[in-house]
């Protein structure tokens, strides 16, 4: 089923006068089995897109010596992909974290919220 959406903002409150963000693809509330792995390193995310399946995660790789936050667009508010905020969160160096499964078809664009205009930090999950 797909998960009402959470607004949420990272790092502060206020308020998004746009509304909140539209949900692209839901969360299934928890992990599902990993279609795609995705490594952080001091260069960026290799690789910058993947392809899984309705219900798979992704599996995110920190092997960068600081830590990362990877978030759905748009940033700050994100919100577009709930799978990344409530599966990842913060990754230290070396830790590996799954995504929660993504509920539905579409396409979900995502940032390093530490590091937002880093554009080798971007990148998008497809999920099919």
């Amino acid at each position: 089923m797909v998960a009402s959406l959470v607004a949420s903002a990272c790092g502060g409150g206020g308020s998004n006068p746009a509304g909140p963000t539209p949900v692209i693809s839901g969360d299934t509330g928890s992990a599902g089995a990993s279609g795609a792995t995705i490594t952080i390193t001091g260069n960026g995310i290799s690789p910058s897109r993947v392809t899984v399946a309705v219900g798979q995660s992704v599996t995110f790789v920190n092997g960068d010596s600081r830590q990362h936050e990877m978030a759905s667009d748009p940033h700050p508010t994100h919100g577009s992909c709930p799978s990344i905020e409530r599966g990842l969160g913060v990754l230290s160096p070396n830790q590996t974290k799954l995504t929660n499964g993504f509920a539905n078809a579409g396409t979900c664009s995502f940032h390093d919220h530490l590091n937002d205009s880093n554009n080798s930090l971007k990148g998008q999950i497809v999920i099919q």
